[in-house]
């Protein structure tokens, strides 16, 4: 694979899993409230593992062959994101407390919600569909679908790092500074919106 191509992949990619959302919701909900949160964050990373799977063997071998369309989903995905983290900024966000009721259910449960949250989540969805084809190269020994998957592995990387650390950093945090999280999710939506605008600029100069 081109190591470069890799590279840049691993920057973007920490930037999406270290930006607050859906996911980052529930593991900061397992962190605070379940007695572990290791269910919840495995269930995660097993429901963006099948939507890598699914766009590594379909819809992403068909967008490598249609630049333009790949080119679109790029735009369409960086614009998504920017709306998200214009929302974030302009909803008022509430302060989460460790006084919460306990997230209830045994392992199983929480792994089954865990996947759906991320298997579901648009903001995953869009953004893996419109990037993994984008950092894969034709010239590259392996096939696309390889590559899509070695640059999914390395998300799923990640996102287990980061989700772990939330988890972690949420049960000793924000269980006792409640305001810290109204500070994290405006952080998040500044980020957003500096990603979403990145790959924009990105996008049209490849149009040119």
């Amino acid at each position: 694979m081109d190591i470069t191509l890799l590279g840049q992949f691993w920057l973007v990619a920490v930037l999406l899993a270290v930006t607050p959302g859906a996911d980052w919701a529930y593991a900061i909900s397992a962190g605070l409230r379940a007695r572990s949160a290791f269910p919840s964050i495995v269930g995660m990373l097993s429901g963006y593992a099948l939507v890598i799977a699914v766009i590594a063997f379909g819809i992403g071998a068909l967008v490598t062959r249609y630049p333009i369309a790949l080119t679109a989903l790029t735009l369409a995905g960086a614009c998504y994101l920017v709306y998200l983290g214009v929302s974030v900024l302009r909803r008022r966000v509430e302060e989460v407390r460790a006084s919460d009721q306990p997230m209830r259910g045994r392992a199983m449960a929480q792994f089954l919600r865990g996947a759906g949250v991320s298997a579901i989540n648009p903001k995953g969805l869009l953004l893996l569909l419109a990037l993994l084809p984008q950092f894969t190269s034709p010239t590259a020994a392996w096939a696309p679908a390889a590559q899509m998957l070695v640059l999914g592995s390395l998300h799923l990387l990640n996102c287990a790092v980061v989700y772990t650390v939330v988890a972690l950093l949420a049960r000793r945090l924000l269980g006792s500074r409640p305001r810290a999280s109204v500070v994290v999710a405006k952080a998040s939506g500044v980020i957003m919106v500096v990603l979403g605008i990145s790959i924009l600029i990105e996008g049209a100069h490849a149009l040119r």
